[in-house]
C-alpha cells in the first residue's frame, strides 16, 4: 500500500482546474467550500478563460448553493491575483491536467486527475443538458465526499 505524503492526505488549500473555469471547477469549488467552509482555502482556475455557464449556476442553485457571482480566471490570473500557494491541485480535464504539472516544475502541490465529462457538449433540449450538468455535480460531489472524507475529523 502506498502512502501519499501528509499534506497530500490533508491538504490546507485545494485548487480545481479545469479548460475554462466556467462549469467544473466553479462547481467543484463551491460543493467543497460548502463542506469545509473554516478547514480549508478552496478556489478554482481554467487554462483558458470562459463564460460562467448558466445550467453550471442553475444546477448549483438546485442545491442551495449560488455560483452566480463566479469570475472565471485562469492560472495565470490567479497567480497574479493572489499566488499559487495550494498544496493540492485537482484536474478535471485534460488540458488542466498537463498545465498542473507543468506549474509543479516550479510548485510543491500535488496534483490530482479527476477525468470528468464536459457538460457543455451535451446535445438535446433543457432537461437533457440539465440532466447532463446535474450527473456531473453528482459525480464531483461523490468523489469530494471520498477524497476529503477525514479532512472534517482531522481539523475538529
Amino acid at each position: 500500500m502506498v502512502v501519499a505524503p501528509a499534506r497530500a492526505r490533508n491538504p490546507q488549500a485545494v485548487l480545481f482546474a479545469c479548460g475554462m473555469n466556467s462549469v467544473r471547477s466553479p462547481m467543484a469549488e463551491s460543493l467543497l467550500q460548502r463542506m469545509f467552509p473554516h478547514a480549508l482555502y478552496v478556489k478554482s482556475a481554467g487554462v483558458r478563460k470562459g463564460e460562467l455557464d448558466p445550467f453550471a449556476v442553475a444546477v448549483m442553485a438546485e442545491l442551495g448553493q449560488d455560483i452566480s457571482t463566479h469570475k472565471p480566471m485562469t492560472f495565470e490570473e490567479l497567480d497574479d491575483w493572489e499566488g499559487l500557494n495550494f498544496d493540492l491541485i485537482i484536474t478535471l480535464s485534460p488540458e488542466a491536467h498537463h498545465k498542473a504539472l507543468e506549474l509543479t516544475r516550479t510548485l510543491a502541490a500535488d496534483v490530482e486527475y479527476w477525468p470528468t465529462h464536459d457538460p457543455t457538449t451535451t446535445d438535446g433540449n433543457r432537461e437533457q443538458k440539465l440532466a447532463a450538468y446535474r450527473e456531473v455535480c453528482d459525480t464531483l460531489l461523490m468523489r469530494i465526499r471520498k477524497r476529503f472524507a477525514k479532512v472534517g475529523a482531522a481539523s475538529g
